[in-house]
């Protein structure tokens, strides 16, 4: 019998400190009045108009720990049930070990094996994908918690780094398990790693040991270096859509809902159009928390499904797009 992925729970955490964008603006006030004004510019092109800050003393796994166990919760299952944390983050606690092996021993899934993703904002499909392959060639796997979790703003500087304005904390996850129904349909995976010196932290590994002259130049800390052009969103995304829809044999215009990487309503909107489909069939959260990265898909997809936005039977379909570049796609059939 075939054995299928499918989603019984999801979960999200957002901290508390709430950073407006007229905050930001005071921030960037002090070390150069004319950057404030750009604020109230990004403001309008992406739609973000706040974010939130974890604590100062935690780190990516403890969000990734309070989502984790709203999704548990909503499964309905125990941390010792789950055999597989699969961890989506480009702001990992360390370098190496694993910050999903700091989420098992935290979250108490003692029976769990864990790797993490490192796909930025692609790393949620790119989990939903590894979390099904292994459902349906694994018997033995029967839980697998999926997570995306992003601290980005402490491993940047947000009072002198304009493109701080985009970090909010956050996570979100999703549980999986075998049916014998679909469930799980395919796939669409991208990379363009011509890309790979656009945006990132250059310094701290191999290709850059950290010294105290790259501490102290800021080369340990999140850059953007050179921007990406509009197309790798704007077409990438309906790119991987349409390439998904045909592996998984299933028309576009089937899709009843559409999960996109939080990081600009406007780009959003313009591969709805460019897809046919209308903008009733999509979600937003960088309204209320910013541009969470890895996390921004799960997040998304837990708030559109408890607003009752997505229903038992939809045909869903996540497209995330994350520095390097990656992109990825995955198509899901609601229980």
């Amino acid at each position: 019998m075939t054995r299928y992925a499918t989603i019984i729970g999801t979960g999200r955490y957002v901290p508390e400190n709430e950073i407006s964008n007229a905050t930001f603006a005071e921030w960037m006030a002090a070390v150069d009045p004319k950057l404030a004004e750009v604020v109230g510019k990004f403001e309008a092109s992406t739609g973000i108009t706040r974010r939130f800050y974890a604590p100062d003393d935690w780190a990516t796994s403890d969000l990734a720990v309070e989502a984790g166990k709203q999704a548990l919760a909503d499964a309905g299952i125990m941390p010792e049930q789950v055999d597989l944390i699969i961890l989506g983050t480009d702001s990992p606690d360390y370098i190496t070990p694993a910050t999903s092996v700091v989420v098992q021993y935290k979250l108490g899934c003692v029976n769990a094996g864990t790797w993490d993703v490192g796909c930025a904002c692609a790393s949620f499909p790119t989990g939903l994908t590894q979390a099904a392959g292994i459902i349906a060639t694994n018997p033995n796997i029967k839980y697998i918690l999926v997570i995306g979790a992003y601290m980005m703003h402490k491993l940047a500087d947000p009072p002198h780094d304009l493109t701080s304005f985009f970090y909010g904390d956050g996570a979100g996850a999703a549980v999986v398990t075998g049916s014998d129904k679909p469930g799980f349909i395919s796939s669409s995976i991208k990379a363009d790693g011509s890309y790979h010196k656009h945006w990132g932290i250059y310094s701290g590994g191999t290709y850059e040991p950290a010294t105290c002259e790259s501490v102290e130049a800021g080369r340990t800390k999140v850059k953007l270096l050179t921007a990406f052009p509009a197309s790798v969103n704007n077409d990438g995304w309906p790119a991987r859509t349409r390439e998904c829809a045909a592996n998984g044999n299933f028309a576009v215009e089937d899709i009843d809902f559409m999960i996109f990487t939080q990081v600009n309503l406007t780009t959003i909107k313009l591969v709805m159009e460019n897809l046919g489909l209308p903008l009733e069939k999509t979600h937003w959260i960088m309204d209320k928390w910013g541009y969470t990265g890895s996390a921004c898909l799960p997040m998304a997809f837990d708030d559109a499904r408890k607003l009752g936005k997505i229903k038992s039977g939809d045909l869903v379909m996540f497209v995330g797009s994350g520095v390097g570049y990656n992109q990825a796609a995955s198509a899901f059939r609601m229980p």
